[in-house]
């Protein structure tokens, strides 16, 4: 036993010591090779979502060999003549543009085949069409598509986990009120307002806490999955605060606990967690999908290091990272397990409170040092102690939890209770 523990205090020491010794990226660039014909050709890589930055990057001074690698947001069919300029500018400083396969694009830049475009480089020998190419780097580079293509509309991977999330949640609850021997006309207006609550309070909870200028900015894109900015888009809803949602759940749960089950809160409450711990786990999915909530800059010969192209400037320079979404959303899975054992091989759940109090503990310790290894998102509404917005938000929860952990004993009902409402 001695000896598992050993192995795992490694494991955080050698996580830890990389945090630490994290690696330091001048301008913005990191490092790889790009292979032609077997031979390696060290380059410089650099990679934005800011149109601007894009634009005057070749104006800049750099090594003789760089790549560039493009995103779909840099080429975007309503900047079309913008775009043309930006990559002219390429051309005049001799980059050469090539598609996600290395294959070499040759002509004009046109609107038919602008978004075939992935990579500029500029190298000190010209590339030909008939050269071999590939890029090696010591990192990962996580850079997929943003959803499945069904016809004309495009399902996003963000929306995809959240539609994992609610549906293996109902499936999850259903089985719950099964074992505990509930009426199932109970499931359908728990779903119901954990939805309005999920939702509408992470939705609340991310604009208040992180983006407050949106509401007078772009007022509707607070409450609808919309912007209005530059014309009105259908976005999706992004932006979304687990301390927000946490909040909203609270009381709708609270309302329908005494109007609808008629049961102590506390009692949902412990088996709502357990949905919720394996519904955070796809939510930081969908933001790992969406290259968002990214880690702080990471050595680039970690095995954890990720380079996100499509990541938002808000969170700086991109370079290799921390995929810090991973991280949290594999504490979520931990965190699902240990609490579905404990309802299911004891009797804790007849005490009323104490799996919910546990899960606040360790749901917001999850939160609360992961932060540490995260970007901050846009404006840190609260710091405190060299501590972000998110782990100030974190404490008062783990402190009610373990409030509610206390307190637990006062609840404890028997098997026979447990079937009824009260």
């Amino acid at each position: 036993m001695s000896t598992i523990f050993f192995r795992i205090y490694l494991i955080f020491f050698a996580f830890f010591t990389q945090l630490f010794f994290a690696q330091e990226y001048p301008g913005g660039l990191s490092d790889g090779a790009l292979k032609v014909n077997g031979s390696s050709i060290p380059v410089k890589i650099f990679s934005t979502t800011e149109m601007g930055d894009l634009s005057t990057f070749p104006e800049k001074p750099t090594d003789k060999n760089v790549l560039v690698i493009l995103n779909e947001s840099n080429l975007e069919p309503a900047y079309y003549n913008y775009n043309t300029l930006t990559l002219a500018k390429y051309k005049s400083a001799h980059y050469q543009f090539f598609d996600k396969n290395f294959k070499l694009i040759e002509g004009q830049v046109t609107q038919d085949n602008i978004n075939a475009l992935k990579y500029a480089v500029k190298s000190a020998k010209p590339i030909t069409g008939s050269d071999q190419v590939s890029l090696e780097t010591p990192f990962k580079i996580w850079d997929p598509s943003k959803g499945l293509q069904l016809g004309p509309v495009t399902l996003h991977f963000y929306s995809l986990m959240f539609v994992f999330a609610f549906g293996f949640g109902y499936i999850l609850m259903t089985r719950i009120f099964k074992i505990d021997n509930i009426n199932q006309k109970y499931l359908e207006p728990l779903f119901t307002w954990t939805l309005i609550g999920t939702i509408l309070g992470a939705r609340l909870g991310h604009v208040i806490f992180y983006q407050p200028e949106l509401f007078k900015e772009d007022f509707w894109s607070v409450f609808l999955p919309i912007s209005t900015k530059n014309g009105l888009k259908f976005t999706g809803f992004s932006g979304l605060a687990s301390h927000g949602a946490t909040i909203a759940l609270i009381f709708t749960t609270l309302y329908y606990s005494f109007r609808i089950i008629k049961k102590n809160p506390f009692w949902v409450y412990d088996r709502l967690g357990i949905v919720v711990a394996l519904g955070g786990a796809f939510v930081r999915m969908g933001n790992f999908f969406n290259s968002e909530i990214v880690g702080k800059p990471a050595d680039p010969n970690s095995p954890f290091a990720l380079l996100f192209p499509q990541q938002s400037s808000e969170y700086g320079v991109t370079v290799p990272r921390y995929p810090s979404q991973l991280f949290e959303a594999f504490g979520y899975v931990c965190l699902f397990v240990l609490l579905w054992i404990l309802y299911r091989k004891t009797n804790k759940k007849y005490q009323q409170g104490w799996l919910f109090g546990l899960f606040f503990i360790i749901l917001w310790a999850i939160r609360f040092f992961v932060e540490f290894l995260k970007e901050p998102q846009g404006d840190e509404f609260i710091q405190f102690a060299g501590l972000n917005t998110g782990q100030v938000l974190s404490i008062p929860f783990m402190i009610a939890g373990v409030v509610i952990m206390f307190i637990s004993k006062k609840f404890t009902i028997t098997p026979e209770q447990n079937e009824k409402p009260e």
